[in-house]
């Protein structure tokens, strides 16, 4: 039985869930925040950016103090970190003070984004991995569909309580930080820090049954050449291509337009005509298609391979993102043509790219990089991210929602080229295989 792997999968993607909860909960709030404050279309994108500043930070900071002192002990601080947030978002009394809890809430999404899919990563077997490092990807819709539905929610019972949304989100954030207390600390970060023998315990508890002996021979010839206090060069030979690979993953994740919709479809749908809880029950939806695909997608991983879900996810989501800039660009947005796009977006998105992006970042590095590299891809993620959550209210008032998403269908066409040409497949693989293989393509 795994039992005990099951459940140290489960407590690490509490983290994806926080992650996913505090990205989301702004879509149903955003309207009355920006209401209650008074904000014009540029201070309306820095709010909701603001979190996304902070995830850049805490991406490109966490990969250091994780090899340092641990992926557990740096998600109990960034447990801490979306108690914080919740709190200090639900009770601000001016805008400044909501905007300095969403940067610090943006810290712990970067952080998490980062150190939920290693940990599970370095826990899990081979034949398990893609499958539950996905389970963060699974995770993280829950925790965008709970931010949705817990938005509606609040509306239809308080009508425009927005800081009831955040403050839902203290109890979650509460629940991880208690449950991190009762999981093992990574087998690969104690090995590599000189724990052998409690290594060799935890491999046990989450493997039984597997040849501990070779599992920590072959953990040990992949660090073997990592001399105590010694920093490897991630942006040199042979690091460098990986490091760009991080970094284009992250780039076509976000210029696929998905975070457009995770922040702003409420927005959109109530600039098409829907009345405030219409539009709020249309982005429930919407989570629910995330929800249910990203487990489809998560029953295939594992079966069709990393590469396989991008080529489809990808195909799909360029003919609804075409679609959707052709509805705008000649205004027939009327009745449900909105809501049935989106839907089919979301649906394709789901099952590629939302499922394989945390995958492919938490085992595509070498274990002497694999914390700075999956870093530099979240980085990525983060930096794309903020900066289109910053234009879009901007960009979208200037030329049209429409033009914007003919901008996302192009870039989503040009990201099948570069999953042909630029990415191993790595189904099935030790990570310590994947190391041989995309040092040596």
């Amino acid at each position: 039985m795994r039992r005990y792997l099951y459940f140290v999968t489960f407590v690490a993607a509490l983290g994806g869930l926080m992650f996913g909860f505090e990205t989301a909960v702004i879509n149903g709030a955003i309207y009355y925040v920006a209401e209650h404050f008074q904000l014009n279309d540029f201070m309306k994108g820095f709010v909701v950016s603001t979190a996304l500043a902070g995830c850049v930070v805490g991406a490109l900071f966490i990969g250091k103090p994780a090899d340092k002192y641990g992926r557990r002990y740096m998600l109990k601080i960034m447990a801490a970190l979306f108690f914080i947030s919740m709190l200090g978002t639900g009770l601000a009394n001016n805008i400044w003070l909501f905007i300095a809890a969403r940067f610090l809430g943006g810290i712990a999404v970067g952080g998490a984004s980062v150190l939920t899919p290693t940990y599970i990563s370095e826990v899990a077997p081979p034949k398990l991995r893609g499958r539950l490092v996905a389970t963060n990807q699974l995770a993280i819709v829950t925790g965008i569909l709970v931010a949705f539905f817990s938005d509606y929610m609040i509306d239809s019972i308080l009508h425009g309580s927005w800081r009831w949304m955040f403050l839902t989100g203290v109890v979650p954030s509460a629940a991880l930080w208690g449950l991190l207390f009762f999981i093992s600390r990574s087998p690969r970060w104690l090995v590599k820090i000189g724990k052998e023998d409690e290594a060799r315990e935890v491999i046990q508890k989450v493997n039984p049954g597997e040849d501990i002996n070779l599992l920590m021979k072959a953990i040990k010839d992949s660090l073997q050449v990592e001399a105590a206090g010694k920093r490897v060069a991630l942006f040199r030979k042979p690091y460098l291509k990986l490091a760009i690979i991080g970094i284009a993953i992250g780039m076509f994740n976000q210029l696929a337009g998905i975070n457009v919709i995770m922040y702003y479809s409420t927005d959109i749908f109530r600039e098409a005509g829907f009345s405030g809880e219409a539009a709020l029950f249309q982005s429930v939806l919407i989570g629910v298609t995330n929800l249910l695909f990203t487990i489809l997608a998560m029953t295939l991983i594992d079966r069709f391979g990393r590469k396989f879900l991008l080529y489809v996810g990808a195909t799909g989501m360029s003919v609804f993102l075409g679609f959707f800039s052709w509805a705008y660009i000649t205004d027939n947005t009327k009745g449900f043509i909105l809501l049935g796009l989106l839907i089919g977006y979301i649906a394709f998105f789901a099952f590629s790219q939302g499922a394989v992006i945390w995958v492919i970042l938490s085992e595509m590095f070498p274990n002497k990089v694999r914390s700075r590299g999956a870093a530099i891809g979240s980085f990525s993620h983060w930096i794309f991210n903020f900066g289109i959550a910053l234009l879009f209210p901007v960009v979208s008032a200037k030329i049209g929602v429409g033009f914007v998403f003919a901008f996302f269908t192009l870039a989503t066409l040009l990201s099948l080229l570069f999953y042909k040409f630029a990415l191993i497949e790595t189904k099935g693989k030790s990570l310590e295989e994947i190391e041989e293989m995309v040092l040596h393509k």
